[in-house]
């Protein structure tokens, strides 16, 4: 008598749940740019989403509570000669934002508590370097006011954004740079490029580590650096499947693991919880969010479930674990842009029959506090984030970070 013997994983029924319409976001412009982003940046405070803008580029930032049907003449961030083709909140201050765009300019917004109450054009900073159009803008995990930007130039620029001067600046790309990510503690550096190759640099002197083919497909590949040192990529073989794979920063030409998932030929956007270890992939132009759990154990990725939904996203965006609720036991909330205009949201959670704070799923996540100055970093200080417990009060509903 033969028996398959199911693995044990308290994510094995991880439940995606859309709120009510009127509980999210309407009448939305969504950008029409075909750059390949994401489009949404969220944080415990803001929403924010690119949005189509005449006379220039513009991206819109909705506190959590102004859900509903946004009025078409909604205040914007606004100071762009060209369209907003990223943007991101930095991870220290929920009040700061980044875009990059066409006009070849990196700029730093500060919003106010509460949102915009008129259209803002004066940003914080201006970053000018790139020759041609910004597409990426990353901030670092553990520096305060530390900013990755990433143009058709195929220049990668960090900057300390405190004094608006560059830190490091490597030219070493010969194409367009697709994907730049941070490791753990911001000591390390994933890029993917035109190319067809991911990199792994030294992020203070800008020197190559390691480099590899990625996927051998042309379009657009993604990678991502996990909590424990691992490296997840998507891409697309030489038939056009999309792919995914798990690599060794230190053996990139031998993946651990390379799966072909589907023909669509929407890029994929892998989306990570380190508390979790979960990816959730998502795909410009699915109407599905696959999660997968990555564990030491083969086969490593793990697939889990499939989120279903009757219409294509535009672009998405998550949640950061502050901005969760751990009194209904969710583990991430995303925020699909859809065609029509609506930001829609989608909360994922564990099913628990205790009401009472559930310390396996909620370990100490990324607080709001940096771990090291910009000064440190580049001087060649490593600091591991900062983190914060999730744990509340059950007469509140605020976090204890």
């Amino acid at each position: 008598m033969s028996f398959r013997v199911v693995r044990s994983s308290k994510f094995r029924h991880v439940y995606g749940q859309p709120l009510k319409r009127e509980q999210c976001y309407d009448n939305i412009r969504v950008s029409k740019s075909s750059w390949d982003s994401t489009f949404c940046a969220v944080n415990p405070k803001f929403l924010a989403i690119i949005v189509e803008s005449a006379g220039g580029g513009a991206f819109i930032v909705l506190p959590h509570n102004k859900v509903g049907r946004i009025a078409a003449d909604h205040p914007l961030v606004g100071g762009h000669k060209g369209p907003v083709l990223d943007i991101a909140w930095c991870p220290h201050n929920d009040n700061v934002i980044a875009s990059g765009s066409e006009d070849c300019v990196v700029k730093v917004w500060q919003i106010p508590d509460g949102g915009l109450s008129r259209t803002l054009t004066d940003p914080v900073v201006d970053l000018v370097f790139h020759q041609r159009r910004v597409g990426l803008v990353v901030w670092h995990p553990t520096a305060l006011n530390v900013l990755l930007t990433a143009g058709s130039d195929n220049q990668v620029v960090i900057w300390n954004v405190g004094t608006g001067e560059i830190l490091v600046h490597i030219d070493s790309h010969p194409d367009i740079v697709y994907s730049a990510c941070f490791n753990w503690d911001g000591s390390k550096l994933v890029t993917t490029c035109k190319d067809k190759k991911i990199r792994v640099y030294d992020p203070r002197s800008g020197e190559i580590d390691s480099e590899a083919l990625c996927h051998e497909g042309t379009k657009a590949t993604r990678a991502i650096f996990l909590r424990h040192g691992l490296i997840f990529t998507t891409g697309f073989n030489r038939s056009s499947e999309r792919q995914y794979s798990l690599r060794a920063p230190d053996a990139l030409s031998e993946p651990i693991v390379m799966v072909e998932l589907d023909t669509s030929n929407g890029v994929m956007f892998p989306l990570y919880d380190p508390d979790t270890n979960l990816v959730f992939l998502c795909g410009k132009g699915d109407s599905v969010i696959r999660y997968f759990e990555i564990t030491p154990e083969p086969p490593f990725v793990h697939y889990i479930n499939t989120f279903q939904t009757s219409d294509p996203q535009r672009g998405i965006g998550i949640m950061p674990k502050r901005g969760c609720d751990v009194t209904t036991c969710e583990i991430a909330k995303f925020y699909r842009l859809n065609n029509s205009g609506l930001c829609q949201v989608i909360s994922m959670t564990v099913p628990r029959k205790s009401d009472l704070f559930q310390e396996d799923l909620y370990p100490d996540t990324l607080s709001d506090e940096a771990g090291q100055t910009a000064e440190d970093w580049i001087g060649g200080q490593d600091a591991e984030p900062i983190l914060c417990s999730l744990k509340v009060s059950t007469q509140f509903s605020f976090l204890a970070c």
